[in-house]
């Protein structure tokens, strides 16, 4: 009798363990955004802006290359005040270089603005559909194997990110037809 409660309260852990066992589910965050062509253009936009950029620092380098050259082909035949002028100008085009490319591209700099700007409204898309697929799917626990690079080996059946990114184009599609539909009505 004894060894019968021992047995017997073993297979209830048991079934209770399997019945409370959490289903974890992986997805690619970084190949849904990929995927998305909203995202696309949106990069895109970005990708011109950080181009732009990219050439006025380049005008500003080369327009302080010359004045710096001029300037010290042109060192030993300025005097007094014409020398601390000439100098401050170098050295305040010097300055504006490197106080736009910190503003621009640096580590809180436009483009960090801008880029997090871009992705944020995505991610949260993404975020709503990982969501609306873990419930419907009854997932207890997500990752990201696009920023988690402990993902070592996953089975196929284990990945949704083909069923968020199904989610997610759905909604696309969907809000295309509405404005097309509202559109068509006026």
């Amino acid at each position: 009798m004894k060894n019968f409660k021992i047995i017997f309260t073993f297979v209830l852990f048991l079934l209770f363990g399997f019945s409370n066992a959490q289903k974890i589910g992986v997805v690619d965050t970084e190949y849904i955004l990929n995927k998305l062509p909203q995202y696309k253009e949106a990069e895109a936009r970005l990708n011109s802006q950080i181009d732009t950029w990219q050439s006025e620092l380049q005008n500003l380098n080369s327009e302080y290359e010359k004045k710096r050259s001029a300037f010290e082909n042109e060192r030993v035949l300025l005097v007094g005040d014409q020398l601390k002028l000439r100098e401050k100008e170098v050295m305040d085009l010097d300055k504006n270089i490197k106080t736009t490319t910190s503003l621009r591209f640096g580590t809180n700099g436009e483009i960090t603005k801008l880029r997090s700007n871009l992705v944020e409204p995505f991610q949260d898309q993404i975020w709503g559909a990982v969501k609306t697929m873990s419930e419907k799917n009854g997932l207890g626990i997500v990752l990201d194997k696009s920023n988690n690079n402990n993902v070592i080996f996953l089975l196929p059946r284990y990945d949704y990110t083909d069923k968020v990114l199904t989610i997610l184009l759905k909604g696309t599609s969907t809000e295309k037809k509405e404005k097309t539909n509202t559109r068509s009505k006026k």
